[in-house]
Order: structure tokens, then C-alpha cells, then sequence
């Protein structure tokens, strides 16, 4: 027969805990409302460029492809996008590594993109006689859980540009449920 214990105190936490089975069981709630979450809802992916550089074109904004996911701990990355099934706001990162195939770039630009649109703007480098460059791109974004989906882009002005595969990431964690 199984029981559930509930206690609390003055300390603003009420604390489960289910009978040893295999280990603790014990789960430590917050005074406050809203959805609780643990480890194994709140969506987090890390992917990376491993493959042959992806060329783009001039001037243009392109979406950058990522062909190794390093860990994907809600099945939400595919085919270079992330399309989280928990609402709520994430925390998303990338760098990626561009350079002309020849002569100099003028400059290089990343930028997040949430359900096809420029959502946020990353780093935006106006440069001269520089062959490779890294950009970044980091910002806090609401995901609704059901249609929303978040690509990385990136622009390069030079002679036939490229992305490379060494220093291009793309990753998201969830911070908060929303």
C-alpha cells in the first residue's frame, strides 16, 4: 500500500514525499502559483554545424542549417528548427562562424527568427579586411507550446560567403513555464 505524506511549515514550501521504492521520492514545492516543473518537462536542445559549410548568398538573409543535435530532451528539434510543446519563455543562444571565399567581407550579421519572421537582432558587425568572422545571437523568447517555432539566420556581405563548420551553434533551454 502506498501513502502520501503532505507537511509544511512556516518556511513558504509544502514538501511530498511518497514511500521509498528506489530511492527518494521526495518533491519540494515553491509558495507560489502556477505550473510546476521539473527536469523532465522544460524542453532544452543543443545543436551544431559538423558537416561542409553551407554557402549563402550575398547581402541576403539565410536560414543556417545544424545537422548534429548534441541532446534534445523533448524531441522539439528538427530539420534546424525548434518548436517547443511547453508554453512558456526560453532562453536561446548562437554563434556562428562566417567568412568569403575569397578577398574580404564588409559585413556579418545573425538574427532569430520565431515563426518565419526577424525576431530579434543579434551581433552586427560593419568590418573591413577581415576573412572570418563569429556572430553571436542570445535573447529571452515566448514560445505558446503549440505553433511556435524559432530558426537562426544569417547574413554576410563578400564574395561568396559562407557558413562554417566549427563554432556554429544553436541551442534553447526553457527558463520559466508560462
Amino acid at each position: 500500500m502506498s501513502s502520501v505524506v503532505i507537511s509544511g511549515d512556516t518556511s513558504g514550501s509544502i514538501t511530498l514525499s511518497a514511500p521509498a521504492v528506489a530511492g527518494s521520492n521526495t518533491i519540494t514545492l515553491p509558495a507560489a502559483t502556477g505550473t510546476v516543473m521539473v527536469s523532465g518537462n522544460m524542453p532544452a536542445f543543443s545543436a551544431y554545424k559538423s558537416g561542409s559549410t553551407q554557402s549563402i548568398t550575398s547581402s541576403t538573409w539565410t536560414k543556417v542549417t545544424f545537422d548534429v543535435e548534441e541532446y534534445d530532451t523533448n524531441n522539439n528539434f528538427s530539420s534546424s528548427r525548434f518548436t517547443p510543446t511547453v508554453a512558456g519563455y526560453y532562453q536561446v543562444n548562437a554563434s556562428i562562424d562566417m567568412l568569403p571565399s575569397s578577398g574580404t567581407a564588409t559585413r556579418a550579421s545573425t538574427r532569430i527568427y520565431q515563426n518565419g519572421s526577424a525576431y530579434k537582432n543579434g551581433t552586427e558587425l560593419q568590418i573591413s579586411n577581415i576573412t572570418e568572422v563569429g556572430v553571436i545571437a542570445s535573447a529571452l523568447v515566448y514560445c505558446n507550446g503549440s505553433t511556435d517555432y524559432i530558426e537562426m539566420y544569417a547574413l554576410m556581405t563578400g564574395t561568396t560567403p559562407s557558413v562554417q563548420n566549427y563554432g556554429t551553434y544553436f541551442q534553447a533551454s526553457m527558463v520559466r513555464a508560462a
